[in-house]
């Protein structure tokens, strides 16, 4: 078995039926599709019985629901392929992606591919793991599913159960254990923003857990990377008031866009605390005025 694509499923009424379609149309024959329904409360248990009636390429996990995390670690733990990969329920992949992106895999542990309106990459092999760490600024895009994986790397890796943005807190895990990353510019996932989503609809508590995984990462923290934490560390501070989470650390501001070098210089010269205090004064002063 050379593929097995791993989908959680639960409450994608309207959305299953295209996501599956897309992965079938791959022109992969030697691919399983693992639907998991996370003890989905709507007709997705029949939805995923009638696909694997109709193809059988498709097998079904039918379980009580524990969430995303769970739902992947149960996918893995029966998947028969060499590589492994991710898709959402409510999102669907670009005709003719995976069978030239399985042709790339020779000596490389992941391969990244773009997402479409997101995410363009270009065609690189990494043998250095914290360069493609910081040069593709892959903390911006941890996402599970827009990657290919060895089958091996997954041998004692499992998604945190009960964590929001639980991709953070995995794939430097698997990145650790890589050896030779791959990025292509063939393929494309097309993701559904969900405007009621975990993501979407995060508050403090969500993000303090996503700037934690984040600093425990144990990932190289460039200059650029930083400022990318101090945003969240500021939106973190601006829903809970609590202490900061992000340590202490001056910036370069010649290693920095421009965007980022005004909050660099009050970083540098009033600390993270004082950073995040004006920040909110400026966002409520820029408010449009009440006519």
């Amino acid at each position: 078995m050379t593929l097995s694509v791993i989908i959680p499923v639960y409450c994608v009424e309207a959305t299953l039926d295209r996501c599956v379609e897309s992965v079938l149309r791959q022109h992969v024959d030697d691919m399983e599709v693992i639907l998991v329904d996370d003890g989905s409360p709507d007709h997705c248990p029949e939805m995923c019985d009638q696909w694997a009636a109709k193809d059988q390429r498709i097998r079904v996990i039918h379980k009580a629901n524990g969430g995303l995390s769970d739902a992947r670690n149960a996918g893995i733990d029966i998947a028969c392929g060499d590589y492994i990969t991710f898709v959402d329920s409510d999102d669907w992949i670009a005709a003719d992606t995976y069978r030239p992106l399985l042709e790339k895999m020779a000596g490389i542990d992941i391969l990244e591919y773009a997402i479409a309106d997101r995410l363009s990459l270009n065609d690189h092999i990494y043998d250095d793991i914290n360069k493609y760490w910081l040069d593709e600024r892959v903390y911006t895009h941890t996402y599970a599913w827009n990657k290919i994986y060895r089958r091996q790397l997954f041998d004692d890796v499992r998604y945190p159960k009960g964590r929001i943005f639980e991709d953070i807190y995995t794939l430097p895990q698997l990145l650790r254990k890589a050896q030779r990353i791959a990025t292509s510019s063939h393929g494309s996932y097309h993701y559904w923003t969900n405007p009621t989503g975990i993501t979407a609809t995060a508050d403090g508590n969500a993000l303090t857990q996503l700037l934690e995984a984040h600093h425990r990462s144990q990932m190289p923290i460039d200059d650029l990377y930083y400022m990318y934490l101090v945003n969240i560390q500021i939106d973190v501070w601006e829903r809970t008031g609590n202490d900061m989470v992000l340590p202490k650390r001056k910036v370069r501001i010649g290693a920095i866009p421009s965007q980022y070098k005004f909050k660099a210089r009050i970083l540098n010269s009033l600390g993270l605390k004082a950073l995040c205090i004006f920040s909110k004064l400026l966002h409520h002063f820029k408010k449009p005025s009440q006519l």
